[in-house]
């Protein structure tokens, strides 16, 4: 575990409420550079129906993309059943599907109780099994921290979940932060829920900066065993329940966390910061966030080894 995965998902979560996303070279473009700068984990869209949501229409061209890269692992969203089968038809490495940590949530994000979403994986990796057994399936938890509709969210039913989800024939189940109502000891506790869960599993975090403590839950995360996190190129994404809210921790941000913490990422700052600027040229009615590329890297930094 001296090691974490940094996942860059602005190309998923960061495009699904934008009113402008990039063509698909620019997309090509936008991986490339970050792939040049180290990023090796990247989420590129959603298996869902393009006259709903078009800025995903190329997602088959971005695993191919990905496909070409050197080391590059891609992963996209599946929320049903054609999604999970056209996933399966690609190349692409890992499956990522969705159980809300509520039934209220569940029912308004993917119109499925949240028993339909534990069958859902099931059919998944049956169908993953019989065609593409090398793909990863990942499950994330939705609203593991709080929902905007129904309020708290008792950790042990969220733990429940997360086992019901390994029963199913999930690889890796991650925590999300979907609108932003955790603290560091909210994450620090079910990370180590998790962690006595299935002790040795990846622990995945999925964190939105909301009300300011993304950067402070990712720390409390990593300190707690989780080992991969998500984040988006210039805090790019939001969530469709938490109007008015920022996206996803920033992807930068977080790199930076990681090597001040001692973690190495193998990413170099000044690439990613090229592949930041050519994603806001690509998209520049779209709001950019962060520190670093506010602040910039202090001066004589000692990066990890």
């Amino acid at each position: 575990m001296d090691r974490l995965t940094l996942r860059e998902v602005g190309l998923r979560d960061g495009l699904q409420l934008v009113k402008q996303w990039p063509n698909t070279s620019a997309k090509k473009n936008w991986l490339a550079l970050e792939h040049v700068a180290g990023v090796r984990h990247f989420e590129v869209g959603s298996f869902l129906p393009t006259a709903r949501f078009p800025q995903f229409a190329d997602i088959e061209v971005l695993v191919d993309t990905l496909s070409k890269l050197d080391g590059a692992h891609s992963a996209a969203l599946s929320l049903n059943e054609r999604g999970v089968a056209d996933a399966l038809k690609t190349s692409v490495d890992e499956i990522v599907c969705v159980i809300s940590a509520t039934e209220e949530h569940s029912r308004a994000n993917t119109c499925r109780s949240r028993a339909e979403a534990i069958n859902l994986i099931k059919d998944a990796s049956i169908e993953r099994s019989r065609l593409a057994p090398e793909k990863i399936i990942t499950v994330g938890i939705a609203m593991a921290f709080g929902c905007t509709i129904s309020g708290e969210v008792v950790p042990r039913e969220v733990l429940c979940l997360a086992e019901q989800a390994y029963s199913a024939g999930a690889d890796i189940v991650g925590l999300a932060d979907t609108i932003g109502y955790a603290g560091p000891s909210q994450v620090a506790d079910l990370c180590r829920g998790m962690t006595r869960l299935n002790p040795g599993n990846p622990l995945l975090i999925h964190l939105h900066d909301t009300r300011g403590l993304g950067i402070a839950n990712a720390a409390s995360a990593i300190d707690n065993g989780a080992n991969i996190i998500d984040a988006s190129l210039g805090g790019l994404g939001g969530c469709p329940f938490a109007p008015g809210a920022t996206g996803n921790v920033v992807f930068e941000d977080i790199v930076f966390l990681c090597e001040r913490m001692g973690f190495p990422t193998g990413i170099d700052i000044d690439l990613l910061t090229k592949a930041r600027r050519f994603a806001e040229t690509s998209m520049p009615d779209e709001l950019f966030y962060g520190n670093l590329s506010r602040a910039g890297v202090p001066k004589n930094i000692t990066w990890a080894a």
